[in-house]
């Protein structure tokens, strides 16, 4: 037998800002890249249903009636998350979680890493879900796979941390809004 025939052709879904997926696919990898945001990976093993989500800020400042916008807040994407696995049959008290991210990848602004890892340590603990892993802060940009179906993750380093960095600080300051011509920042 062949290696071709002993592993399964794995598809990549990537996951970007605001943005969630979940499945039951065992072929099916998840993968992100984060420098600051968060990304939590849940999964119920006794369904074989898993997830993940990629966040931007914990919450929002303002109300957004865009779903788009408010799926890169961490409130919001971390409910989507849960109820597109209960909707794909997983149950709340079997999930378990992994979370990575929230690298201070920013000195010149506030710890949005910081405060995205307290705020999903605080969320799952709140909810009952146990983080069975996770790789949270630092100063270093991650690219995350993930498998749903097993719940296997693997972490790396990313080596072009500044095209991450550029990329976060535009959607921070896009996210966040402009009160009498100062930025809003928490």
């Amino acid at each position: 037998m062949s290696l071709a025939e002993r592993q399964p052709a794995t598809r990549r879904i990537h996951v970007g800002q605001g943005e969630n997926h979940v499945t039951s696919d065992p072929d099916v990898m998840l993968s992100t890249i984060l420098g600051s945001c968060v990304a939590a990976c849940l999964r119920d093993e006794r369904a074989g249903v898993g997830g993940m989500n990629h966040f931007l800020l914990p919450d929002s400042v303002g109300n957004s009636n865009d779903p788009a916008a408010a799926a890169r807040y961490g409130a919001y994407a971390m409910e989507l998350l849960i109820n597109s696995i209960l909707r794909a049959g997983g149950r709340r008290e079997t999930m378990t979680a992994k979370i990575f991210g929230g690298a201070r990848m920013f000195d010149d602004l506030q710890n949005i890493g910081g405060n995205n890892a307290i705020f999903a340590e605080r969320f799952l603990r709140d909810e009952g879900i146990p983080i069975i892993a996770s790789s949270l802060g630092g100063r270093s940009a991650r690219r995350i796979h993930y498998w749903p179906a097993t719940g296997k993750a693997l972490v790396r380093a990313v080596e072009d941390a500044d095209a991450v960095k550029a990329s976060e600080r535009k959607r921070v300051r896009e996210a966040t809004p402009v009160v009498d011509g100062a930025v809003e920042l928490f």
